[in-house]
């Protein structure tokens, strides 16, 4: 055991964050899918209590290993793995299992479990992006030689998953446009880039609406009913959100006291933000905010520590989506934004998420691990030429 622990470098903070979200994740878990699994499961409330602690305790599994490889070799599996998105998001939107009114899943044979290709997606244009700018950067304000490589596999990979997912596909550009900042691309090639995405949007909108494929009524009607000043209009989730919220106050009800859960759609997933400021109040939310926030800031440190281009735009861009997508889903379930699909990273519910959004902290950590690494290097010779 003390071993192990030595093994274990990065950042302290970030290991520390990882254990807390994952303690909120089985509290929330638990309170909100209960009643759930006692009626799917003959009375037996702690099924699911039991399967989020075995994906999470692979997902911290995942993150010791991925945070122990040098994160150069990431560039490597970088291009790998964009290659490989791109045939299974195309599988996935002709053969994948549809759930909710949107095809994102593949079920695989034999073990007959299901995933979210856009998951992988997501992880592997990230590390290529990341790859791409710091191989670019002597040509990074060049249209053709800078941008356009890095470009080109994004509008991609969004135009791929946004059929099945606008939600996702707009997080990921807008995480792909905020990286292409910090890395030194040019504001008119940015700006180019959010004209490409709006004519790309209208187009998608345009054919789902006269071909009848794709989620074009549903993206209409949780638009509508976002601007909407009607109460009729408001969707079924969203007031039962409110009431959940309402009931919370500053300090909650206490765990497992939800009663939203019984209501509330998805509750374990797309919903758990509400059940845990019902539960926790104002104040257990402000945490697990505080927890998203710190990840951020700590990744920004390690960025700026980092002494390689690659590294340094790989532990942020990863941070950066993963906390764009927690302060959307949070923006979701208080009414800030239209209703989407999008998981809190690390809390809600799931398998492939969980999975891939603790290979993304590992790789962080990874980053990480290499700074401390070369800091005490630089540490020891300044001692040794002393």
């Amino acid at each position: 055991m003390n071993n192990l622990l030595q093994r274990t470098k990065g950042d302290k903070v970030i290991w520390t964050i990882v254990f807390f979200l994952s303690a909120v994740s089985l509290l929330a878990v638990y309170s909100s899918t209960g009643s759930l699994a006692y009626r799917v499961y003959s009375g037996h409330t702690e099924y699911y209590l039991f399967k989020q602690l075995s994906v999470l305790i692979l997902g911290v599994m995942i993150i010791y290993f991925a945070h122990r490889v040098n994160y150069t070799i990431y560039s490597r599996v970088a291009q790998i793995g964009f290659i490989l998105s791109i045939p299974l998001l195309i599988y996935t939107l002709a053969f994948g299992s549809n759930l909710n009114e949107a095809s994102r899943w593949i079920r695989l044979p034999v073990i007959n479990l299901t995933f979210q290709t856009s998951d992988i997606a997501k992880l592997a244009l990230f590390m290529y992006v990341s790859r791409q700018l710091s191989r670019k950067q002597l040509v990074i304000t060049d249209f053709k030689k800078g941008f356009l490589p890095i470009i080109i596999p994004v509008g991609v990979i969004c135009a791929l998953i946004m059929p099945a997912n606008m939600s996702t596909a707009l997080l990921l550009g807008a995480s792909c446009m905020l990286l292409c900042f910090i890395g030194r691309v040019p504001l008119k090639f940015l700006l180019s880039m959010i004209g490409g995405a709006i004519i790309l949007i209208v187009l998608m909108f345009a054919v789902a609406s006269l071909t009848g494929y794709g989620r074009a009524e549903t993206w209409k009607k949780r638009i509508e009913s976002f601007t909407s000043d009607e109460a009729h209009e408001v969707p079924y989730q969203v007031q039962q959100a409110n009431i959940a919220i309402a009931g919370g106050g500053t300090v909650g009800k206490g765990p497992g006291n939800s009663t939203a859960r019984n209501f509330l759609p998805h509750p374990y997933s797309d919903f758990i933000f509400a059940i845990i400021l019902e539960e926790y109040g104002i104040f257990g939310a402000f945490l697990v905010l505080i927890a998203y926030l710190v990840l951020l800031l700590r990744s920004i440190r390690i960025f700026k520590n980092c002494p390689y281009a690659f590294g340094a735009f790989l532990a942020l861009g990863l941070s950066v989506t993963l906390v764009i997508q927690a302060l959307m889903h949070m923006a979701v379930n208080v009414h800030l934004l239209p209703v989407t699909g999008l998981t809190l990273p690390l809390v809600s519910m799931g398998g492939s998420s969980v999975i891939f959004t603790s290979l993304a902290i590992g790789i962080i950590l990874s980053v990480s691990r290499s700074v401390e690494e070369t800091s005490k290097k630089e540490v020891t010779n300044v001692a040794v030429a002393a």
